[in-house]
């Protein structure tokens, strides 16, 4: 009888076990920070690696435009930047890192603008803060006079973002570099912003266009020689396009640009809270418009609901108890459908550059209406696949904006150009009613050719005559149409000659066999009485 006790073997789990322990902590401890750096890298959408590897593939410009666009084979075509590439700064590769380094530095440069207070018919006050080209002549501040009358300076009209003012970085940047091309810039803040009080009862909203319209009439009227361009951010941008779409050729603008617009802000509502991240977005833009209301908030508490405003969590309750009762709105979605540009893309009648970025994580990719933008020949849209809300930082350095060059490079090409609009001014005829327009089928993004070499893409007209923004008349030559006329005149004799040759070839060809057939039968007809007188 065997009395040896057996030896029980260990379990795999305790083998594992002790084989894990005789592994070095280190090691986890590189195995845990690669995990965590990969996640990292995921989380914030990080595009170094692709950047690196394919920055000659991925980083190329995306430009969107109807084939026969006279903008972009005029001018878009000439503009190299457009052409290029985006490569972001490699320390910034990631459109949250872009979009959160922007709004907490930016590395502005540094200036002091010169504001005027623009006091509007309703009683509501504008602050217009001026930038001009002599303010940053050789790199140094001048105390420069006020423009006068006969400037022939361009004027570059800033619209900014949600809460955005003249402070914002991203508009530093674009203030002192476009000023620095040799242009006057002036930044009309939004109503309440900029350090402004509210003076009335109006605030704006994404789809307010008055103020646009108003700061523009009182730009033409005080400086009618120099020409008027504007350039809108964020939800600025939605109201330009907005404002453009309203006006079409009866804006005194000779241009435009339009960065990182929502567009069609029904859909932004959806993917703003769609995620994690995006929802710390919609956090963050709800406080800074708490913060805004706070400033306000004896109107605010008089024209809506102060409680709601307070207790809001995103930005569509801030609009549910503040935007919507201001603004008069019925419901939210009806806020933000009578609010969206994308509606009015088809009317927009001057050159419009768009700028979007397809990772921007507010004003997402899925509401860029690609095929309004390549219908209309007025406009070009161009798309890079980085670059954050606004950002679009590049070099190593971080120091620049590439959508600021690309504006610039775009405004310059057009203002050398005869491709800038000419404001359409409606004229009356001596028993004072209004001309009758031209029925919608000749009405279309065609170009009047001046004498002076400028451009406007309006409709035929029945006059030579038109007036030009500074009130003075301009004698044009042969009309469009009369060109038009004629050509199509020939080349319509020209394709009924060979009408009628293809035709005559044809009846030829077919009607050879019925000829035959045809004396065939009266050669017989023929033959047949003899035959029989014979019989």
């Amino acid at each position: 009888m065997d009395d040896s006790i057996p030896i029980l073997s260990p379990s795999p789990y305790e083998l594992l076990f002790q084989a894990l322990s005789l592994i070095p902590i280190r090691h986890y401890l590189y195995a845990l920070f690669f995990l965590w750096s990969v996640f990292f890298y995921h989380f914030l959408e990080f595009h170094f690696l692709g950047d690196t590897i394919l920055r000659f593939f991925k980083c190329r410009v995306n430009l969107i435009y109807n084939p026969d666009s006279p903008l972009y084979h005029g001018v878009v075509s000439r503009c190299r930047i457009l052409h290029g590439r985006y490569v972001a700064t490699p320390w910034l590769a990631s459109p949250h890192l872009q979009t959160c380094f922007l709004n907490f530095n930016g590395l502005p440069p540094v200036f002091t603008y010169r504001r005027h207070l623009f006091r509007a018919s309703d009683g509501g006050t504008i602050a217009l803060d001026w930038l001009t080209n002599s303010d940053v002549l050789d790199g140094s501040h001048h105390n420069q006079t006020e423009i006068t009358k006969e400037d022939t300076t361009p004027i570059a009209v800033v619209i900014p973002g949600l809460t955005s003012d003249s402070s914002s970085a991203y508009l530093k940047h674009l203030a002192y570099n476009t000023a620095k091309s040799g242009w006057n810039v002036v930044i009309s803040n939004h109503r309440g912003l900029g350090g402004v009080s509210v003076t009335s009862d109006r605030f704006y909203n994404a789809g307010w266009t008055e103020d646009v319209r108003i700061v523009l009439a009182h730009l033409q009227q005080e400086y009618p020689m120099a020409p008027l361009f504007a350039i809108g951010t964020s939800i600025g941008a939605n109201v330009l396009v907005k404002y453009l779409g309203e006006e079409g050729e009866k804006t005194p603008l000779r241009g435009a640009v339009a960065i990182c617009s929502p567009w069609d802000l029904l859909i932004g509502d959806r993917f703003i809270c769609r995620t994690l991240k995006q929802k710390l977005y919609d956090k963050a833009l709800c406080i800074g418009l708490q913060g805004y209301a706070q400033l306000h908030e004896p109107q605010y508490t008089r024209l809506a609901n102060w409680e709601g405003i307070k207790k809001s969590r995103s930005i569509r309750d801030f609009d549910n108890h503040a935007t919507c009762l201001v603004g008069k709105f019925e419901t939210v979605d009806t806020y933000y459908r009578k609010s969206s540009s994308t509606q009015y893309i088809g009317n927009v009648a001057i050159p419009l550059l768009c700028i979007s970025a397809l990772d921007d994580p507010l004003c997402t990719k899925e509401a860029i209406p690609w095929d309004e933008c390549r219908a209309n020949k007025n406009i070009v849209l161009a798309t890079t696949n980085h670059g954050g809300h606004l950002a679009f930082f590049e070099g190593l350095t971080g120091s620049s904006l590439w959508w600021v060059r690309a504006t610039n490079e775009f405004l310059g090409a057009l203002s050398c150009s005869r491709y800038m609009h000419i404001q359409k001014i409606q004229e009356r005829s001596s028993s004072g009613a209004e001309k009758q327009e031209e029925p919608s089928i000749n009405q279309g993004p065609y170009l009047n050719i001046a004498e002076d070499g400028l451009v406007a893409a309006v409709t035929y007209e029945q006059d030579t005559n038109t007036t030009t923004p500074s009130g003075e008349a301009n004698q044009r030559g042969p009309k469009p149409e009369d060109d038009v006329t004629k050509r199509s005149f020939k080349a319509l004799c020209r394709q009924t000659k060979r009408s009628v040759w293809w035709l005559g070839y044809i009846g030829v060809v077919t009607g050879f066999p019925l000829l035959g057939m045809l004396v065939n039968y009266l050669f017989r007809k023929k033959q047949r009485p003899t035959k029989t007188s014979k019989s």
